[in-house]
This record gives structure tokens, C-alpha cells and sequence, in this order.
């Protein structure tokens, strides 16, 4: 296949370090040949049990820390100018009465109920403002309407009002309560406890598409955020403009609410009156059936467990996870990624699940060929990084000597192990990493992101492989009609992060800006994941031309890492130092100590021949001005520096004959005693096995 063949040129190119002969064999002969435990940062195997008790919510002792720092809506991001230093208030009460808010005349009950609580939010007002003050306010709120509905342009910066500085939280929460409610086209901002009131922008925007009396009530409605709810706006005919009125809703609230288009009934059939409604996005006690009681009025509840899972794509447990418990799969957190074709351990920590509920779904999951225990509440989510290594237990299955070597086999093997264990082996990614067997990887979607090619990079996403199931034949079709409604309904409710791109598309259209929202329907980590894959095939050409140019010994332009206590790819520049001639004539560095940059916006380059490659290969790839940072899809990218070696730890390993096997194989007799290399050791985090096993067999595996 193709695929196959550019995988074989990527990786039989990388360099070995080593001299020795190796042998043949295979791995991953069964999910089971290849053990991965996780080691934590306490040195500790991960699927050891821990002897700790299940918590239940009423004996859980949550620290202050435990409590969410700010709430993240969009709402947030929406009305300011600059978010980052200020904090915005949205309501979290309702009044009781009815949960279905319409829009316009159809519903007098409801309009005049709306007026009521206006008038309770003008009581709360009366209570904590002087009278001038409140008065102050009300001119404020009638000028910013007039000039609005005089269509009069604002120049400069928006117009702001201050309330002055409230003291008691408790009376600030119910002041920005008030005013958003009887004032939904103001926002209030917090500064310090001040309270500032300005133009809500987004009201404005809204009036250009709907009347003035429904973005009145839609951002009384927004505010409120009353669970169940949902709010309908006047009935309309014209598609455009109800496609208008969904992209603006989900453009700017789409983290909150969704939308959906209904029929009116008793409407007539040639030309159907459609109504667009929005709803507040379900929460995860609810999608998940819990009970509200498990939300702790609000606190962050985080609970850590072990996951094993096998011959399972990690992205693919997690979203699994995620339906079963009512959550997203952004609320998991991890310390590494994991191999596929494995049988893997690993911690994970996931937000608003208690303990108990994660125990309930044990045996559902099961039929997944997931497990989960060591389940225990914790105070933080677990974040990229945050292990000591990783310990291996694999199989090497159908041991050959390498072709027209006539020495012995236990020889070549055992040389061959030493020799790693004792010179290292050189610190690629592995092929894992970009997508092994795929016509698409994921470096090539990596560098589409960075050039801010969103609806290439949706493409590559979704490209098929060579293969007649329904994920393919799915893939296929979209590619092509582009017909996202249509590809949803072939594409298999297991491919979770396939689907929520299909969604996004289908509800924002398949255009740049479409693409962007469709970006962001997968967490963070997903994005970020595809531009690090870039960054690490780069690095892995790097190194190799780095070994071939100059081999083991470290030169003038060098980079080194003068502490070697730093954990891998987290080295400050400050700790980075540049060879100097003297130092390379005089062999004062060794090769262990040599470090490489991964591409960002916060490195330094070698001053040798490697660095001029590195700008070379920037040209390349058309990044010579690329700042490697993202702000569409909110991804930054720092860069950091790799060891160009490693070497495993605690390896142990044992030759085993399976007496019971006949081979049949080239170079071999029939009967002959087949042997199987029995492999352990440790790897520290963000290093690959298959890579130090590479070196040590001098072998594609």
C-alpha cells in the first residue's frame, strides 16, 4: 500500500547509533506481547492497587482549591475588550414561572410576567443603590439605547459607567444579577469589586436580525442560564435568514446553547412557518442521569483511576468513557498517550464524576476491553507530562538472524542488548506518533493548522484509507460532496472525534470559518496533538542529519543541557548552553548531553550547520514567518529541547524456545525450535519502545 511505503522511507532513514548487527523478529504479535504500565511521578507502577477506601460525596472534604477559579462561558470572552484581567458576572438565578421563553406577542402571560421581575430586579436595585446612583444608571441605559435606536455610530471605546466599588460579594453577585436582567443590552464587568456597566455589543448585532423586543428577551434569557429551559424566537419563513440568526447564536454562545429548527404546526405545506429555538447545552449530571447532588452545589469533584484497555486507540476509551459517565472528553485528563495495538496502563483523573458513578459503569465498559480501578477522588486534574516513564513488558516473536549472517543467534541477541543498554539508543518519536499505516498523518494536519489552513487540515482529517468499511466508505463520501448532514448519519457512533467534526460542520457550514468551529469541537489536547506531531517529525529529521553531519562527537554550535536532573523536553534556556570552539576542540560535552530544539516560538537554534538546516526545512515547508502560534484554534507553541539520547532502565530480558511452534520460513528448516525474546525495561516519559527496540534489532518492527 501506499501508506505503508512512505512510512518504510520516513522511518528506515533515521540513523542507528549503535554498530551492532541485530536480528529480524516480530512484535505486536497479540495485543498481549506488548505490556505498558505507566509509571507515576512517585516512581510507582500504576496498576498496583492502591488500598484506599471509595469515598462517598458526604465524606469528601473538598479544599477551597477544589472550587473553580472562574466559570468558563463564552459569555466571558464575548463583551470585552480584554478578558484576561476582569471579571464578568452572568446571572445564576431565576425566578420561578414559566420555563419555555417565546418571543414577541404570542405569549402576553409571559411578557407580562417578564415585566414582574423586572420589577423585583428594580427593588433589588432600590436596596443597594442611592438614589442618585440608580438614577445615574437609568440615564446611562436610556442613552445607550437612543443613540442605538438613532443608529448613531459609537466612536472611540465603548461608553462605561461605574456603580463604584461593592464591598460584599454576596451583594456584587445580586448588583450584576439586577442590572443584566432589567438592562439585557448592558453587561457588568468586575474590576477590583467595582462594578462597570457598558454596552452589550452582541445585543446590539443581534437587533440587525431579529427584533428589538426578541434580543431584549433572548439576553434576559441567556442570562438567567435556568436549567431546562429554552427560548424561542417569532416564527419565520425565510431559510436565510433562520440560518442567519442559528450561525450568530452558535458563533458567539455555542459553548453555552444550541439551536434547533422546528415546524410550526397547524402551518400550511407549501410555505412552512419555522420557528428557531435555543436551549441551554445539557449538563453533565444530566446527560449522565446523576443526581444533582453529586455537583456539590458547584464544586469541582475530580476523581483519578487506573484505565487498562487493550488493542484500543486512547482517544477512543476516553470517548467511550465520556458517553457512559455524561461528560465531554476535554474533562479527562492524562499524563501520556498510549499505544494502540497494547495492552496499556495509565492514570487518568476526570472532572464532575464522583467515585461511585465511575464504579457503576465497571461492567459496561468491560465489553470495550476496558477496565478501570485504583478509583479515588483527588483535588486536580492530571496534566501532559506529569509521569516518570513508562515500564514495558514485550514479546519479540519468530527470532532470525539478519540475512548472510552466519554468526549465532543468542550471540547476536545478547550483543545487541548490551550494547543499547549500555551506549543508548537515539531519542526518536516514534511511528505511532504521525499515524503508522495511514495515507494521511497526523504531522501533515499539524502543518495545515500552522499555516492556517483549516479547511485542508478538516480534509486530511477526514481523508479514507484504502479500505471497504462503513468509517471509510463514510470519509469517502464526504470528501466527496462535502455533505456533513449526510456523513454524519454513515459515520459509526463509535468514532467520537470524527463525529463531532461532522456536527460542527453540519451546523456552521463546511467554510473557513466553519472549519474553525469544527476545530474546536475537539479539546485542546486533540488540536495541540496534531501540531506537536509536526514538530516531532521535524525534530526526528533533525537528529538524523545532526548524527550524520557530525556524528558522537559534540562541536562548536552544539546545544547542551548543562543539568541532567531536568525531566526530558522540559528544559528552561536557561539551562541551554551554546558549545563554544574551545569547548568542542577540547571534547568537553558528551554526546548524552546534546540536545535539539522541537520547533516554537521560545527556542534557540544551534549555530552550526544543524541550524541552518532547521531554517532551511522552515522554507520548506512554507513557515519561514510562522510565529507557531495558532490564535483561531487558541494553540500556543513554546517549543522546547529533546535529548538526542536515551537509555533504558531496570532492562532484563530472557530467550525462550516454543518447542510447540513449526516454522515455515525462509532460511529456516521445518521443525526447527522457534525462539521468542522475552524483553523488559523502563523508558523515561515521551520515549518510545518500538524505537529503542529498533535500535536494538536494527530493524523496521
Amino acid at each position: 500500500m501506499e501508506e505503508d511505503t512512505d512510512y518504510r522511507i520516513r522511518f528506515s532513514s533515521l540513523c542507528f547509533f549503535n554498530d551492532h548487527v541485530g536480528f529480524h523478529g516480530t512484535i505486536k504479535s497479540s495485543p498481549s506481547d506488548f505490556i505498558v504500565i505507566e509509571i507515576d511521578e512517585q516512581g510507582q507502577l500504576v496498576n498496583k492497587t492502591i488500598d484506599e477506601p471509595i469515598f462517598k460525596i458526604s465524606e469528601i472534604q473538598l479544599e477551597p482549591n477544589n472550587f473553580p477559579k472562574k466559570p468558563k462561558l463564552d459569555l466571558q470572552n464575548l463583551s470585552l475588550e480584554d478578558g484576561r484581567n476582569q471579571e464578568v458576572h452572568t446571572l445564576i438565578k431565576y425566578t420561578d414561572g414559566d420555563q419555555n421563553h417565546q418571543s414577541g406577542s404570542e405569549k402576553e402571560d409571559t411578557i407580562v410576567d417578564g415585566t414582574s421581575k423586572c420589577e423585583e430586579k428594580a427593588d433589588v436595585l432600590s436596596s443597594f443603590l442611592d438614589e442618585k446612583t440608580h438614577e445615574l444608571l437609568n440615564n446611562f441605559a436610556c442613552d445607550v439605547r437612543e443613540k442605538w435606536l438613532s443608529k448613531t455610530e459609537l466612536i472611540g471605546l465603548p461608553p462605561e459607567f461605574s456603580i463604584g466599588r461593592i464591598l460584599d460579594k454576596n451583594q456584587r453577585a445580586s448588583l450584576h444579577s439586577a442590572i443584566r436582567q432589567k438592562f439585557p443590552f448592558l453587561i457588568t464587568v468586575g474590576k477590583n469589586s467595582e462594578i462597570v456597566v457598558k454596552p452589550n455589543l452582541e445585543y446590539k448585532e443581534l437587533c440587525h436580525l431579529v427584533s428589538e423586543e426578541e434580543a431584549f428577551d433572548f439576553f434576559k434569557y441567556l442570562d438567567a442560564k435556568k436549567e431546562n429551559s429554552k427560548f424561542t424566537f417569532k416564527p419565520d419563513t425565510n431559510k436565510d435568514h433562520r440560518k442567519a440568526v442559528h450561525h450568530f447564536v452558535n458563533k458567539k454562545f455555542g459553548n453555552l446553547v444550541e439551536t434547533k429548527s422546528f415546524s410550526e404546526m397547524n402551518c400550511s405545506a407549501g410555505n412552512p412557518n419555522v420557528v428557531v429555538t435555543v436551549r441551554f447545552r445539557e449538563k453533565a449530571h444530566k446527560r449522565g442521569k446523576r443526581p444533582l447532588s453529586e455537583c456539590q452545589e458547584g464544586k469541582v469533584i475530580y476523581t483519578a483511576f487506573t484505565l487498562r484497555k487493550e488493542n484500543l486507540e486512547m482517544f477512543e476509551a476516553i470517548g467511550f468513557l465520556a458517553i457512559k459517565l455524561g461528560v465531554i472528553p476535554s474533562d479527562f485528563s492524562y499524563a501520556g498517550l498510549k499505544d494502540k495495538k497494547a495492552i496499556t496502563y495509565q492514570a487518568m483523573v476526570v472532572r464532575k464524576v464522583t467515585p461511585e458513578r465511575l464504579k457503576n459503569i465497571e461492567k459496561e465498559i468491560e465489553k470495550k476491553r476496558m477496565n478501570v480501578f485504583n478509583i479515588r477522588s483527588v483535588d486536580d486534574s492530571l496534566r501532559l507530562g506529569q509521569l516518570k516513564g513508562n515500564h514495558f513488558d514485550i514479546v519479540i516473536r519468530n527470532l532470525k538472524k539478519q540475512i548472510n549472517d552466519s554468526a549465532n543467534l543468542r550471540e547476536r541477541i545478547m550483543e545487541a542488548i548490551e550494547n543499547v543498554k549500555k551506549k543508548g539508543f537515539v531519542n526518536y518519536y516514534g511511528p505511532q506518533r504521525f499515524g503508522k499505516g495511514r495515507k494521511v498523518h497526523t504531522d501533515q494536519i499539524g502543518l495545515a493548522l500552522l499555516k492556517n489552513e483549516m479547511m485542508k487540515a478538516i480534509k486530511l482529517f477526514l481523508t479514507p484509507e484504502d479500505l471497504d468499511d462503513p468509517v471509510n466508505r463514510a470519509k469517502k463520501y464526504f470528501l466527496q460532496t462535502e455533505d456533513a448532514k449526510g456523513t454524519l448519519s454513515l459515520m459509526p457512533e463509535f468514532k467520537v472525534r470524527e463525529r463531532a467534526l461532522l456536527e460542527a460542520l453540519h451546523r456552521f457550514g463546511m467554510t473557513e470559518e466553519g472549519c474553525i468551529q469544527a476545530w474546536f469541537s475537539l479539546p485542546h489536547s486533540m488540536r495541540i496533538f496534531y501540531v506537536h506531531a509536526y514538530t516531532s517529525k521535524i525534530w526526528n529529521e533533525a537528529v538524523s542529519y545532526r548524527l550524520e553531519t557530525y556524528g558522537a562527537r559534540v562541536v562548536q554550535g552544539d546545544l547542551v543541557c548543562l543539568d541532567e536532573d531536568i525531566d526530558d523536553e522540559n528544559f528552561p534556556n536557561s539551562k541551554i548552553h551554546l558549545v563554544t570552539e574551545e569547548e568542542g576542540s577540547a571534547n568537553m560535552y558528551a554526546i548524552h548531553q546534546v540536545v535539539l530544539p522541537i520547533l516554537g516560538y521560545n527556542i534557540q537554534y544551534p549555530k552550526n550547520k544543524v541550524g541552518q538546516w532547521y531554517h532551511d526545512i522552515l522554507s520548506r515547508d512554507g513557515l519561514q514567518t510562522c510565529r507557531f502560534k495558532v490564535p483561531t484554534l487558541k494553540l500556543n507553541v513554546p517549543g522546547c529541547y529533546r535529548q538526542i539520547l536515551k537509555h533504558p532502565r531496570n532492562l532484563s530480558y530472557q530467550l525462550m524456545e516454543d518447542h510447540d511452534i513449526d516454522v515455515k520460513t525462509k532460511g529456516s528448516h521445518i521443525g526447527e525450535t522457534a525462539l521468542s525474546l522475552l524483553i523488559s525495561f523502563d523508558l523515561d516519559a515521551s520515549c518510545y519502545a518500538t524505537v529503542c527496540l529498533k535500535e536494538i534489532m536494527k530493524h523496521d518492527v
